[in-house]
């Protein structure tokens, strides 16, 4: 995808979203690329809604249904209305494919992937500007998997970092 073409995918996003809210379905190019597509909608600088997949999926399409997951299906927010959409924020994340690595070779700026039996859970690159420190990230990593604060520092978890490229409106 050329720069073009990835500014586009955020008034794609927006496109998808005020679709699904007019009930209309939202029509796109088929890109030939796939990549882990996530997006991002931030309120006022707050979280908002996020969804995505860490697998490679068309993008165009991954672009509109993961905006419509996280402007509607975001469990921990109640499903975004017409009035507010004007001051919400999108950002859409194109992701590398994940590889595996040790904690010690995380540092800020990666996106990782833990996994502990059924357990998994991933914070996006940006997540470093809230969580400053690796023992603040891996903490709140391990807790959103469901797992004790301290549970990286066992050795026990398998570990993927990626990097993502942030596209915002």
């Amino acid at each position: 995808m050329n720069e073009k073409e990835k500014k586009e995918l955020p008034k794609l996003a927006r496109k998808a979203i005020e679709g699904f809210l007019k009930g209309e379905k939202v029509s796109y190019e088929k890109s030939k690329e796939k990549k882990g597509v996530f997006i991002t909608l931030t309120k006022k600088g707050e979280l908002r809604g996020c969804i995505g997949t860490l697998e490679p999926e068309e993008i165009h399409k991954a672009v509109v249904e993961k905006a419509i997951g996280a402007a509607f299906y975001d469990p921990r927010f109640e499903p975004v209305t017409e009035d507010e959409l004007k001051d919400i924020q999108i950002e859409v994340s194109l992701l590398t494919k994940p590889e595996k690595c040790e904690i010690k070779d995380i540092k800020k700026g990666d996106g990782v992937i833990i996994k502990y039996g059924y357990q998994t859970a991933t914070f996006l690159p940006q997540v470093w500007e809230d969580l400053k420190t690796k023992e603040e990230f891996m903490g709140h990593l391990c807790m959103k998997a469901g797992l004790e604060k301290d549970f990286w520092k066992t050795g026990k978890l398998k570990v993927q970092k990626y990097k993502a490229e942030k596209i915002k409106e």
